[in-house]
């Protein structure tokens, strides 16, 4: 399986790339900026993409808080970065891994704990970014995917709950117990779905959405483009959504396939749109990549280290190694 989700992941970003590829082929040169105001609204957006990565770096934080996990707030922060840097650069999501090594090694907590804590952040990011879906794709913003599709998207959200809200009301009842003492140390972060103290990690994480869609429209503005606020955050979420689909490192051709997709929607083609693509393509991935690299040389021993720690905890988590 390990073997299938690899090469699954890089025929899926051979194929996406190509695709993207022949799409600019076909436009006029990407526009870029050159002018001084273009130059200090790109300024902007790095500020913004900084400011984005600690807030994901408190809320990592937060997580573990409410899952009981012993860590300090500072590798919260900095191994954030790291995971974003390694899940850039590295394959099957190779940063989640040094994220998971290298806190066990400076931890008490188990490591199938602090992997709960790490589902928990995916499984509301993903929850976050399909509600942001249907609710833009429903009558604030014009989706690509049509209102039939965030129409299915909606009712899958809402019977999650109503799944998660009947398990809980069987556990209270008695039932489940050993399937409930299988999964607990993996699944106690998980219960910030569950609980009103999980309420502000979620509200922080539709913060850190709509900033990275206002990211977007100030990368638009350095191109003297208009892009609204709403049709920003629905761009960044098709983008995001889409590279949640297995491909190469750095979400190669799924996440570009997604942002030229939204940008179509919003009114943004040709020269305009690989411009874009290009920019946002750098703006979010370059310095996270760059901060997480100086990050885990200076505090964490370097990227050997990090990988020998990741190898050892592999086993405990059941994570294929990075």
């Amino acid at each position: 399986m390990r073997w299938v989700r690899r090469w699954l992941g890089l025929a899926v970003s051979v194929v996406s790339l190509a695709a993207v590829v022949y799409w600019m082929l076909q436009q006029p040169a990407p526009e870029l900026p050159s002018s001084a105001e273009g130059l200090a609204w790109l300024s902007l957006s790095l500020v913004m993409t900084l400011v984005a990565l600690a807030l994901r770096g408190w809320r990592w934080h937060r997580i573990m808080v409410l899952a009981h996990v012993p860590h300090a707030r500072s590798d919260a922060m900095a191994l954030t970065a790291v995971a974003y840097m390694g899940n850039n650069v590295l394959p099957a999501r190779g940063g989640e891994i040094l994220k998971i090594g290298i806190l066990g090694a400076r931890s008490d907590a188990r490591r199938r704990e602090i992997l709960g804590t790490v589902l928990a952040e995916r499984l509301l990011d993903a929850i976050v970014l399909a509600g942001l879906f249907v609710v833009l794709s429903l009558g604030l913003a014009d989706s690509p995917a049509g209102r039939g599709t965030a129409a299915l998207i909606g009712a899958g959200l809402v019977l999650g709950f109503v799944a998660l809200a009947v398990y809980l009301y069987l556990r209270r009842t008695g039932r489940f117990e050993t399937f409930a003492a299988t999964i607990r140390p993996v699944a106690r972060a998980l219960r910030l779905f569950a609980h009103p103290s999980g309420i502000p990690v979620v509200g922080l994480s539709v913060a850190i959405w709509v900033l990275e869609g206002l990211n977007l429209v100030v990368i638009a503005q350095s191109l003297s483009l208009s892009l609204s606020l709403l049709d920003g955050v629905l761009v960044i979420t098709l983008a995001s959504l889409a590279a949640a689909i297995p491909a190469a490192p750095g979400f190669a051709g799924t996440y570009d396939w997604g942002m030229i997709l939204g940008l179509k929607a919003a009114g943004i083609t040709a020269g305009a749109a690989s411009g874009m693509l290009i920019l946002s393509r750098f703006m979010y991935f370059v310095p996270p990549t760059v901060v997480g690299l100086i990050v885990l040389i200076s505090r964490y021993g370097g990227l050997s280290t990090a990988r020998r720690i990741a190898r050892r905890s592999s086993a405990s988590t059941g994570l294929e190694p990075a």
